[in-house]
């Protein structure tokens, strides 16, 4: 049952149940988490498909969607060929009665659900929440492995905002305090939830968010501890005419005052269009390939990114069970080549040198009947 203080007075809390359908028993699973509003159904089948097709744990998909993508989500995922290795929980969009409007439309419609994961799985020890514009390039259980890298003090895991400073968002425009040099991105976020649920958050609530000058001197301001379902309001009541990017923004400015808190990977485990659109800029994925694809901006949608919208025609477009480099590989290749002319394009390779692994790798998994 969903808490009272989560789900407001509409929330009919048995539609978590309602719609739990079970396709295998796992001993261990990869909890996914995402949320799809609007017109989002289409993008988030296809993340979750890239999810499956190179998978090898066992996957539990928390969907979190409105009511009338309800329907649809099940008569989709039902007609996938899970090959018994997934499971998926639909959900009511749910926010917390104190705030619910401000929360429902921060940033965008949503969007902030993900900061109530901890509260409404309560019995979710680790979640890996993703946007809807998501594409895994490899197994979900390499980034699910950073789990066993967090030290004693880390609750969660992100990429950074930027990799340069000299096209970075938060640190040339942000009027609140964020991680780190650059900020950091809640596109794909790994969390440890129990510990989460069971930590002490630092925060300055006394300190103006415009106040910037004093970002550094924490000795001349007030801190308070919170849990992580008693922090969120106070600072959307402190930030809300400061910050921009919604929450992703709440959670730079929680891990700015708990930065021993935060596990952080490389960029190629969240790879955007600003990591090649003004040169390429992320050289882990130039030396090792992209391992998750983050198309924000649209950019699956219209022409301004063809190099983007290639790789995701290609998952969505797959059908599964035929061959993956004569039905996904090689035409993707073959539509990547024609996207030289800009800025990704030049380095295409990078948005296939993982997906090349990854297909022989599970190719060598099922010829040892793995």
């Amino acid at each position: 049952m969903l808490p009272s203080d989560v789900c407001g007075v509409n929330c009919f809390w048995e539609a978590a149940f309602r719609y739990n359908y079970l396709k295998t028993q796992p001993s261990e699973t990869v909890h996914l988490a995402v949320v799809a509003c609007g017109e989002r159904l289409e993008e988030t089948v296809t993340m979750l498909r890239s999810a499956i097709i190179f998978s090898i744990k066992p996957l539990q998909f928390h969907i979190f969607a409105e009511d009338q993508l309800h329907e649809s989500f099940k008569d989709i995922l039902d007609n996938l060929p899970y090959e018994g290795k997934v499971n998926y929980t639909l959900y009511p969009i749910t926010f917390p009665s104190e705030g619910e409007k401000e929360w429902k439309k921060l940033f965008k419609p949503c969007a902030s659900q993900r900061l109530f994961l901890p509260l409404i799985l309560k019995d979710v020890d680790s979640l890996l929440y993703v946007d809807t514009d998501i594409l895994f390039l490899r197994p979900v259980d390499d980034i699910w492995s950073f789990l066993r890298k967090f030290n004693s003090t880390q609750i969660a895991a992100m990429a950074p905002e930027h990799e340069e400073p000299r096209i970075g968002w938060y640190n040339r425009f942000a009027r609140h305090p964020y991680y780190g040099v650059t900020g950091i991105n809640s596109g794909v976020m790994l969390m440890n939830m129990t510990r989460i649920r069971r930590k002490y958050f630092k925060d300055v609530l006394l300190l103006h968010p415009l106040s910037l000058n004093r970002r550094r001197h924490r000795n001349d301001m007030t801190t308070v501890r919170l849990r992580w379902g008693e922090i969120l309001m106070p600072l959307l009541k402190k930030y809300k005419l400061n910050i921009t990017w919604g929450d992703q923004d709440l959670l730079n400015i929680m891990f700015f005052h708990n930065p021993e808190s935060l596990y952080v990977f490389p960029c190629q485990w969240n790879y955007r269009p600003d990591h090649c659109i003004y040169g390429s800029n992320c050289k882990e994925a130039e030396e090792e390939g992209i391992f998750i694809l983050h198309g924000n901006r649209g950019v699956y949608h219209d022409d301004k990114q063809p190099t983007f919208r290639a790789v995701y025609e290609a998952i969505k477009n797959y059908s599964f069970g035929d061959d993956l480099v004569h039905s996904l590989l090689q035409p993707l290749e073959l539509e990547l080549q024609k996207t030289v002319h800009t800025y990704c394009g030049r380095v295409y390779e990078v948005f296939i040198k993982q997906l090349k692994k990854s297909i022989r790798d599970l190719s060598v998994r099922r010829s040892k009947g793995s």
